[in-house]
């Protein structure tokens, strides 16, 4: 039996249906090669699609549920805020992995406002730490603009099982939508079903792919796409890497070497080195994104899988602590589900 939830969550529950939300199967981001459709099939288009804000709203109803359902309870019959009431909180925002040190930091923001009297009651309380995550991701929003001398080079980084194939689909399918034309290399040769996640993606989008057999060097098969880039004159070219974290000593220079190539083929390549994180893996996304951040010159996030944790928390800590612009932001399977991350929007559905 589910815990009750409290004041606030069961008001909003009978003001937007959410509580028969929650009860809905939530989508998952499986690859290709596990959900065949990538895009929508025949009986999809026939069901009207909801708002991106509401499928936010119930992508992020796992995290909503383990921070700010636990926080309403908390909050329920207090008529005054204390040190004690503060205490709790802390446990609440550690345990939806917000994190030990981005916690510490809303703890005091709020200590300090509690001695100036202006936590007075629970509703006070919950629009500051509204109003403190907000203020710690609004800078890190920085949407990726395509821009400059093409081909404009989006190297994709990342363990392997984080989305990362996946999110290069969709963003492929995304940028041919725009009128871009796209050309992807399937850089990670070692698994032995990237390639070929890729080759269907590409196949719907309409993009093509350069690859090799499988076990190929890497490095080649980024030569010859960077070759192939300039000679078709494609606006953006989206590599995928390796992303075998157990030989993180090889897969380092591995990727330094394909950084050497693509400078060398293409002058200023990569653009944008785009580092890809499972949200459901909480605090150890954190963790991958520090030994990244220390081999490549990591200039944005995609964080996926949004939907099916309820550690959503950790994209508060990725802004905070990493101080990378976090690009995207996955919620579904579908294509138009991996979004430019809007923190106001994040928020909002988040304390809904």
């Amino acid at each position: 039996m589910s815990e009750k939830r409290g004041f606030f969550g069961n008001l909003m529950d009978k003001l937007t249906g959410a509580g028969e939300a929650q009860e809905m199967p939530v989508a998952s981001e499986t690859p290709p090669s596990a959900a065949v459709e990538v895009t929508a099939g025949p009986l999809e288009q026939e069901k009207p699609r909801s708002g991106f804000f509401e499928r936010l709203r119930q992508g992020l109803s796992k995290t909503s549920e383990s921070l700010v359902g636990r926080i309403d309870r908390l909050l329920l019959g207090k008529k005054e805020i204390d040190a004690d009431t503060l205490e709790e909180l802390e446990e609440i925002l550690i345990t939806a992995d917000i994190g030990v040190t981005t916690t510490v930091e809303l703890i005091r923001g709020l200590e300090q406002r509690l001695k100036r009297d202006e936590l007075r009651d629970g509703d006070a309380l919950r629009r500051a730490l509204r109003d403190d995550i907000l203020a710690r991701m609004e800078p890190y929003a920085r949407p990726l603009a395509i821009s400059g001398p093409a081909p404009f080079v989006i190297l994709v980084i990342g363990v392997n099982g984080v989305g990362k194939t996946t999110t290069i689909g969709k963003l492929a399918s995304r940028f041919t939508q725009e009128g871009k034309k796209v050309l992807m290399a399937a850089g990670d040769t070692f698994r032995a079903a990237a390639a070929d996640q890729l080759s269907i993606w590409g196949e719907r989008a309409g993009v093509d792919l350069i690859r090799h057999k499988e076990g190929g060097d890497p490095s080649a098969v980024v030569f010859d796409a960077c070759k192939a880039a300039l000679a078709r004159k494609v606006d953006v070219l989206i590599i995928d890497t390796a992303g075998r974290l157990h030989t993180k000593v090889n897969l380092m220079e591995e990727l330094k070497k394909i950084f050497r190539i693509v400078g060398r083929e293409i002058p200023g390549a990569p653009h944008e080195t785009l580092l890809v994180l499972d949200a459901a893996t909480g605090q150890n996304a954190l963790s991958q994104a520090k030994l990244f951040r220390d081999a490549a010159a990591v200039s944005g996030i995609a964080l996926t899988k949004l939907d099916g944790t309820a550690k959503g928390g950790i994209a508060v800590a990725v802004c905070n602590e990493l101080k990378i612009p976090l690009r995207y932001i996955g919620v579904g399977e579908s294509v138009e589900d991996l979004r430019d991350f809007d923190p106001q929007q994040f928020v909002d559905a988040l304390f809904q």
